[in-house]
């Protein structure tokens, strides 16, 4: 069998996957879905007590629509706002089981590595003709193989939590803690709630899932009273930051964790440790756990029954070890986006939509979507990964025009903002500018000139940069994100606001503080 004649193997039944699916087959190819649990969106149902703050609309792939309303299947009203379990009930469960799909999903088989058929990962001489071998565990436990002629990896990250250490290696004592210890977002209001009731729980991390146990959590104490305590152990010196875009937020449920976070804390239900930096987990003397670290500093400790570590996750790359990839250094995502979604660059968690160009790597016909392709990055959006699939389901059909267009709107956050820094110099593209606005050498009086990608146009950017100190103009030429024409920029120096003049038309905002 000719590489051409074989299916595209998707890794992973959730959300993104079976969206992958389906538009593989509006473009004619035939998929093969490769599910590790039991059922198609199996990882969401561990979550499936939490209502999301994305509403219908943004949670439905259009290929996937199309299929499913052929069938007779009916949208559920477009600004509800679903739980993980309506998603999977509603929508997930049904797509897995239409004749298109379901003859191409196996369910309990584990992907355990990906490669090229007779050829490691060293060899490049007729690499791109030979189809890919996924070695898989299926239900009965037996390791066989499947040829594929590309692979879209939308396994997630569910499994691969991040630790409580602020290392990033799990704290000492954490995994003896570990009956005590929980991921994610409980469910704090169902069935585990004896766990929490009457009892101190530490929060530790400051993104959405951590903001969503603390008012599971405070919740409970209201219906139960003071004897059940919360503690959040958060990083960030200013816990403003995890309040998030708050009424300026495009999605109203997200930006309401904000709120009603903030509305916490305020009240005293919840008590802030921030600048906390977790070193060790220890037993309790009135309590189970004594969590120590650094606190501005200074050694710290206190004492909690139980721990929600809520720090986000990771990617399993394991099973792609024969794999040609190319990863950010550090977030460990597609190296394409990773200037994009990088937090250390801005504030912004909405990213401009991207596709088969962006996630492509080294090895040809293979893509990480979904989640996953987000390596250790937040902000993730569902419709992210709809628009990324199927942008490489057009790339895998040829037809590389749709593949580089772009068919998604996404909300604002409201916390945009401009770059701190640059990545390897000083200056990079926001997701919310036309172009890096400046690059100041805060050392060196001399002039800095950068060359970088544009965030909105693969052209290069040209930056000259003063000093911070200096009053000297600053010059930025860059292609428009939107047109050929030439977007300048001047501004007197890193700390002055700067002002954009770009071609008509562009999305992007064409005003910035640098």
């Amino acid at each position: 069998m000719s590489a051409a004649s074989l299916p595209v193997a998707v890794i992973g039944a959730g959300p993104v996957g079976l969206a992958a699916a389906a538009q593989l087959l509006a473009r004619g190819i035939t998929p093969l879905v490769l599910e590790a649990g039991p059922t198609a969106g199996h990882a969401v149902r561990q979550w499936g007590h939490v209502r999301m703050f994305t509403p219908w609309r943004y949670c439905v792939d259009g290929a996937a629509r199309s299929l499913l309303e052929a069938a007779g299947w009916t949208h559920p009203p477009a600004e509800a706002i679903p739980t993980g379990a309506d998603l999977v009930d509603r929508y997930l469960a049904p797509l897995a089981a239409h004749p298109a799909i379901a003859p191409h999903l196996r369910t309990g088989t584990r992907v355990g590595a990906v490669t090229r058929k007779g050829c490691d990962k060293l060899r490049t001489a007729g690499r791109e003709g030979l189809p890919f071998v996924l070695r898989v565990n299926g239900p009965d436990g037996a390791e066989r193989t499947i040829e594929a002629r590309a692979v879209i990896d939308c396994s997630g990250t569910w499994g691969q939590p991040n630790p409580a250490g602020a290392d990033g290696l799990p704290a000492l004592g954490e995994s003896v803690a570990a009956p005590h210890i929980r991921s994610g977002i409980p469910d704090v209001l169902g069935v585990e709630r004896d766990r929490y009731l009457g009892r101190v729980t530490a929060v530790v991390g400051a993104g959405h899932s951590a903001l969503n146990a603390l008012l599971e959590l405070a919740a409970l104490r209201a219906a139960t009273g003071p004897e059940t305590r919360i503690l959040w152990i958060t990083r960030k010196a200013r816990i403003e930051a995890a309040f998030g875009g708050e009424a300026a937020d495009g999605l109203p449920a997200r930006g309401a964790l904000g709120i009603e976070t903030r509305a916490l804390v305020e009240s005293g239900a919840v008590e802030v440790l921030a600048s906390f930096r977790v070193g060790e987990i220890r037993r309790g003397d009135a309590h189970a756990l004594r969590i120590l670290g650094e606190q501005d500093g200074r050694p710290v400790s206190v004492q909690a029954d139980e721990m929600i570590v809520a720090t986000g996750f990771r990617p399993d790359l394991g099973m792609l070890r024969e794999v040609r990839l190319a990863l950010d250094p550090w977030q460990e995502c597609a190296a394409g986006i990773g200037e994009m979604i990088d937090p250390n660059l801005h504030s912004c968690g909405t990213v401009r939509p991207h596709g088969a160009r962006e996630l492509a790597h080294p090895e040809a016909d293979f893509f990480i979507a979904g989640m996953k392709s987000y390596g250790r990055a937040p902000t993730f959006l569902l419709a992210t990964g709809h628009e990324q699939v199927r942008s490489i389901a057009a790339a895998l059909a040829g037809d590389h025009a749709a593949a580089a267009r772009v068919e998604l709107d996404l909300p604002e956050t409201g916390v945009c903002s401009a770059p701190p820094m640059v990545r390897g110099v000083e200056a990079a593209a926001g997701c919310c500018a036309p172009a890096p606005a400046a690059a100041s050498s805060c050392c060196a009086p001399a002039p800095v000139t950068v060359e970088a990608s544009s965030c909105c146009a693969p052209a290069p950017v040209k930056v000259e940069a003063s000093s911070c100190s200096a009053p000297a103009p600053v010059k930025v030429e860059a292609a428009s994100c939107c047109a050929p024409a030439p977007v300048k920029v001047e501004t007197a120096s890193c700390c002055a606001p700067v002002k954009v003049e770009a071609a008509a038309g562009c999305r992007a905002k064409t005003d910035a503080v640098a």
